[in-house]
């Protein structure tokens, strides 16, 4: 029998925002970033974010382009302990409902994967700690265990797809039966290519491109999660207000 797989994304969808902020603010604390690279380049898109005048990708992408610059001659074992640090204090933040389902597929013997926009060393530590089978990150490249400031993202959609299809072969996944899980438009690709898609506090971006991918319309579930309430919404109701 073909194997069954249930797909999550990490930042917004498991964690409750996004764990290269726990980082940013770690590579702050020992100096390795100055503080003032967060007034004067971050905070701005989060303050935009944050009173809904901007998106909360670019948000993400300005811390990214950032954290390249600033782990570029660390030693692996730096990040590695900065990642260790991160999940170890903040890694139990995450969604009641995305938590329960992955306990939902455990007990049905499926196999759970991460694909995260995330720092591999991070998604690592993310993974061995709530039981994923497998994991996907973002690549920051090594000469020996120095980083070069290279990177191979894995937060944009054609990445997500390419990594989906890598586990297919490397699992004999059936999509048909397949469940993914995610909240921001990085995951398009990764949510249309299963038959059960749920998105979890999805950005306006995201709903977007649902409501104009009719086939993923269809099939598409809507989580909303606040305080201690999880809501499950009806995609026309939302095509209406959008």
């Amino acid at each position: 029998m073909k194997t069954i797989a249930a797909f999550f994304d990490i930042d917004g969808t498991l964690y409750r925002e996004a764990l290269i902020t726990e980082v940013f603010k770690k590579l702050i604390k020992y100096e390795i970033i100055e503080e003032r690279t967060w007034f004067e380049e971050v905070k701005p898109e989060y303050e935009k974010w944050d009173i809904r005048i901007g998106n909360y990708d670019n948000y993400l992408l300005k811390m990214a382009d950032i954290y390249v610059g600033a782990v570029k001659g660390l030693h692996k074992s730096q990040v590695e302990f900065i990642a260790k640090q991160v999940v170890s204090q903040k890694g139990d933040r995450v969604y009641t409902y995305t938590r329960d389902r992955i306990k939902w597929h455990k007990e049905r013997g499926h196999k759970i994967i991460t694909i995260s926009g995330s720092p591999l060393e991070l998604v690592k530590e993310m993974s061995l700690k709530h039981g994923f089978d497998d994991y996907r990150g973002a690549k920051y490249l090594l000469d020996g265990d120095i980083y070069t400031g290279e990177v191979i993202p894995m937060w944009d959609s054609n990445s997500k797809k390419k990594a989906i299809n890598d586990l297919i072969k490397l699992y004999d996944i059936d999509l048909n039966k397949s469940y993914a899980y995610g909240d921001t438009s990085g995951d398009l690709t990764m949510l249309d290519a299963v038959r059960y898609p749920t998105c979890i506090n999805p950005t306006r971006e995201l709903l977007e491109k649902i409501l104009l991918n009719e086939s993923l319309g269809k099939k598409i579930s809507i989580v909303v999660e606040r305080k201690d309430m999880i809501y499950k919404l009806n995609i026309n109701c939302i095509k209406a207000n959008i």
